[in-house]
């Protein structure tokens, strides 16, 4: 395994105890009714969010040393992934926050570049399963 790949598969499996947290801490916020509608949305999809993608990162780094790309190509995959599970769902959290309904807000814009930059992680990731 190489070493980028070892470094992010542990930092996304030390991660999803983080995620269960959320998900108890999303159980107790519902039960004292301490969230809106819109604070409730969001957080739901903050937390849904994290935890899928944190999966489906630890489904793309297993690919990633079958890859024909180099070391700087393989780190450039694990960042992206990294930022992009951390924007793409904290910008929900952010929206919860900052937002307002209908209005865009930053939070909407950090989770378009967390999305982004797993779209591109991904398609690195892809064009070096491709050509190996």
């Amino acid at each position: 395994m190489s070493q980028p790949v070892q470094i992010f598969t542990v930092i996304v499996l030390v991660s999803l105890p983080t995620v269960m947290y959320g998900g108890f801490s999303l159980l107790q916020l519902l039960t004292v009714d301490k969230l809106n509608d819109f604070q409730r949305t969001y957080f739901r999809a903050g937390h849904a969010h994290a935890g899928v993608l944190l999966v489906m990162t630890l489904a793309a780094l297993s690919f990633l040393d079958r890859a024909d790309l180099g070391g700087a190509a393989r780190w450039a995959v694990c960042v992206l992934l990294a930022v992009g599970v951390i924007a793409q769902s904290g910008g929900m959290f952010l929206h919860l926050l900052v937002g307002r309904p209908g209005q865009w807000s930053t939070g909407n814009t950090v989770t378009t570049g967390g999305a982004a930059a797993l779209a591109a992680g991904l398609l690195i990731l892809a064009f070096g399963i491709a050509t190996a």
